[in-house]
């Protein structure tokens, strides 16, 4: 079994460098398919979902090349194929295919896409916001099959924040016959990445970083180079590494000014900070303090991706701190595994409330999904004596290296092979 082993109990120092956005690149990936040429990904992180998108892109006829952190794309000989099954259903992603297929080659058929368990996260928006711009989908037991003679622009009010829907239609409104509308789109950054790839590219794309987007349907998109902004979420996890274990570390290329829901909460629990063109200054001296409240959000708010990760410094806080979930319903499933190292949580629906101790204990873990397998190794770093974190490949979906980055910052962690016990 893959496995992460980490001996705690010391303090951050030093530096890191913060790598390439998986949410922005995941989208940006599906729209070189709008493209009829070769376009160039820089900046794009070797991790496991990334892999799996390249894969599904081959799958398609399209030649894919890696030279260092840049990704070419040569589409121009895109056809319609099967995509293997499991890239499809291990990666949420693999959703965002469906918009810009349907513009380039007018008919998709694929499996319901996968990713981790931390909620529904049903496809219904995407489906219904294609049909609205004369898509014909049939829905299977295990997948379905969408098809179009022309995609038409329409007026889309998503009756609640989703950044997959947004990009979705987004990727098929740019080539769609007149102007589509999407109102309460998300605000991420990285619909803001996408809109930017898009348009250099030429989509004519009006309020990128609104929640109005007004597309103009264009006829064709030309190739481009393209630098991937850095992961605000990778860079979130490693504050959150600084708050559990204490220290003071420089995250090189940390994007502070889409981090600020997070610095703030932070600060809130002691942390000091320095910002910068060249990255983010953390400073973490004495014990954390609780946070009365920190409740997820959609973008600008706290993101839930880093929820688990602040859930596990709440643990060795001072004081009792509480922590609600508003974004999906399943994203506690680490709470038994931090109950394990001495933690003290309580669970109400979505809410934890977490009563801090002074240190967390060593013990086997297992992660089962991406972030909250992230946050399980920050726990390592923090307790006493030697974790293992199983599942690796989990939290290889979306950081490059961990290992690395944490050996980077004084934490002694190693990748290794843990056996399988028989029950």
């Amino acid at each position: 079994m893959n496995a992460i082993q980490i001996y705690g109990g010391k303090r951050l120092m030093g530096q890191t460098r913060i790598q390439g956005s998986k949410n922005a690149v995941l989208p940006i990936l599906a729209a070189t398919l709008l493209i009829d040429g070769t376009c160039e990904i820089e900046n794009c992180p070797d991790i496991g979902d990334v892999r799996h998108m390249i894969r599904l892109l081959e799958s398609m006829c399209c030649k894919v090349e890696r030279i260092g952190q840049t990704v070419k794309v040569y589409t121009n000989q895109l056809a319609h194929c099967d995509m293997p099954s499991d890239s499809v259903c291990v990666m949420r992603s693999s959703i965002m295919l469906l918009g810009a297929l349907l513009a380039r080659i007018g008919s998709v058929s694929m499996q319901y896409p996968g990713g981790c368990v931390i909620g529904s996260r049903p496809i219904d928006l995407h489906l219904q916001g294609l049909r609205k711009m004369g898509v014909t989908i049939e829905e299977r037991e295990d997948g379905f099959y969408a098809e179009t003679t022309e995609l038409t622009g329409a007026f889309h009010r998503l009756p609640f924040v989703s950044v997959g829907a947004t990009e979705n239609l987004l990727l098929a409104a740019v080539l769609a016959k007149g102007e589509t509308v999407i109102e309460n789109a998300a605000r991420e950054p990285e619909i803001s990445a996408l809109c930017d790839f898009l348009t250099k590219a030429g989509a004519d794309i009006e309020g990128a970083g609104t929640s109005r987007l007004i597309i103009r349907g264009v006829k064709s998109l030309h190739p481009i180079a393209y630098r991937v902004p850095a992961d605000r979420i990778v860079a979130g996890t490693y504050l959150a590494a600084c708050l559990c274990s204490g220290g003071e570390i420089f995250l090189q290329e940390a994007p502070c000014t889409q981090m600020q829901s997070v610095i703030q909460a932070a600060e809130k629990m002691g942390a000091k900070f320095a910002e910068s063109e060249e990255g983010l200054l953390v400073i973490c001296k004495d014990r954390r303090k609780a946070l009365s409240k920190l409740q997820t959000d959609s973008y600008p708010g706290f993101p839930t991706d880093l929820q688990s990760a602040f859930l596990t410094a709440m643990t060795v806080a001072e004081g009792r701190s509480v922590m609600e979930e508003t974004i999906f319903e399943n994203r506690f499933r680490i709470v038994p595994e931090l109950r394990k190292m001495g933690a003290h949580i309580q669970v109400k629906k979505n809410l934890v409330v977490v009563d801090g101790t002074e240190c967390l204990q060593g013990a086997v873990i297992q992660a089962e999904e991406l972030r909250g397998g992230a946050a399980l190794v920050m726990a390592g770093a923090v307790a006493e004596g030697v974790t293992i974190v199983t599942n690796r490949h989990f939290i290889e979906r979306g950081y490059e290296d961990i290992c690395f980055d944490l050996q980077k910052l004084g934490i002694r962690c190693q990748k290794i092979d843990y056996p399988v016990i028989d029950t």
